[in-house]
């Protein structure tokens, strides 16, 4: 897997966070080291105190191809507009922006993911730019469905 590209965002509850974007993204847990079965069972021969085991949480494209996205705790809360999103497309079609949108189907993606815990912010329909819906995952970072 290329690794000239990782996506890191800050969170609360790195895991969480990590398995709402596995489910947006169509990713699965980065899987342990060679050697381990498990990440606790990775984490335990590393000698980790088990209440830091959720300090960090990656997920990769099962298929190799897209970025690995990086969880990481911190203390501090989300404060301010993000200065970089995501845009995500529909599972199975490539993200772009133009061209005719599938309104229905951004919707109700926007609909399964509020179910998995993300917030519709507001959505655009604008003829010279295109239609998205702008949502926040659990943890209040913005990202558009296109």
């Amino acid at each position: 897997m290329d690794r000239r590209l990782q996506i890191v965002l800050d969170a609360h509850d790195p895991r969480a966070v990590g398995a709402f974007w596995a489910e947006v993204l169509g990713y699965v847990e980065d899987p342990p080291p060679e050697g381990f079965a498990t990440w606790q069972d990775t984490l335990r021969a590393w000698g980790l105190p088990e209440e830091r085991w959720n300090d960090a949480y990656a997920i990769v494209d099962p298929e190799g191809v897209g970025p690995r996205l990086f969880l990481q705790k911190v203390p501090e809360g989300k404060t301010v507009k993000n200065r970089l999103h995501l845009d995500v497309g529909l599972p199975g079609v490539p993200t772009r922006r133009g061209g005719p949108p599938d309104r229905d189907g951004i919707r109700a993606r926007a609909a399964q993911l509020e179910v998995l815990g993300a917030t519709r912010v507001r959505e655009v329909d604008d003829e010279q730019q295109g239609y998205w819906i702008v949502l926040q995952d659990p943890e209040g970072n913005e990202f558009c469905l296109v």
